[in-house]
């Protein structure tokens, strides 16, 4: 166990926070990971944060006209010039309406070593236009609890090491207790009460690429996909638990920009 430490706490310095953990087994599954492709307007919230070269690195999920929910691993140490928000498709390589950002909030207690507070909104500079095809969903009312049944949707890698795939991928999930999950991560990585764990069966899960998507329980939005162990290799996935942030959201969301200016918040680790 303390060589799998070892490993992990090397990867970690080379690697981008999220998804960090090793993996030493394949999967040819051909789906994110071992899930389905998701029908034509089935996750109308779903968002890909993509680079200027229309790159996707991250999933979002829309929340209002002009915001985005993601992961902070996603947008620290990026600027509203470095990046930008496509919706409306679930193609990778064709459809989608593009936004620039105005700003990006980064919950300002993230860690990035602990992966704690994996937390962050995009301000939009344009409102988005709602359709069949795009349409925000909403925050949670209650809390997750061990057992939910939960749907997970992104483009995520289709196993370790992988490629991206074109079209958008979802999965159904079950919700695992925090307890439960601290114990099998105990020597890994912490595991906050402001987290949710997902675990079904060996080959099924998270991959890099889904960092930041939508883990969603009865169309409410309960979770912020974040770290584990890539992918799909038997152990929980972990989400940021969004009840758990809902007041910093709505919060966050309410606050006007000073003068109109673009703004970064973001946070010294």
């Amino acid at each position: 166990m303390y060589l799998l430490y070892l490993i992990f706490t090397v990867f970690t310095i080379s690697t981008t926070h999220g998804y960090v953990l090793p993996f030493a087994e394949f999967y040819s599954s051909p789906r994110i990971v071992g899930g389905e492709d998701a029908p034509d307007g089935a996750i109308p919230y779903q968002a890909s944060l993509r680079s200027v070269y229309n790159s996707h690195f991250c999933g979002g999920s829309i929340i209002s006209e002009r915001y985005i929910l993601t992961a902070a691993h996603c947008t620290i140490g990026k600027t509203p010039q470095t990046m930008t928000v496509v919706v409306g498709t679930n193609s990778l390589l064709a459809g989608g309406y593009h936004y620039p950002i105005e700003k990006i909030i980064v919950h300002e207690q993230y860690d990035g070593n602990l992966i704690k507070n994996d937390v962050s909104l995009i301000k939009l500079s344009n409102e988005i236009e709602f359709n069949s095809h795009v349409q925000p969903i909403q925050l949670p009312e209650k809390d997750t609890e061990a057992g939910a049944e939960l749907l997970l949707s992104g483009w995520g890698r289709l196993s370790y090491p992988g490629v991206l795939p074109v079209q958008l991928q979802m999965i159904n999930l079950l919700a695992l207790g925090v307890g439960e999950c601290q114990n099998i991560y105990q020597l890994i990585n912490p595991v906050y009460d402001t987290q949710i764990c997902s675990l079904t069966k060996r080959g099924e899960g998270a991959c890099h690429g889904d960092s930041g998507g939508p883990l969603v329980e009865d169309h409410k939005v309960v979770g912020i996909v974040s770290w584990g162990m890539p992918c799909a290799r038997g152990y929980p996935d972990v989400y940021t638990r969004v009840f758990a942030f809902k007041n910093w959201i709505e919060e966050n969301m309410s606050e006007a920009a000073p003068g109109g200016e673009e703004q970064l918040i973001i946070v010294n680790n």
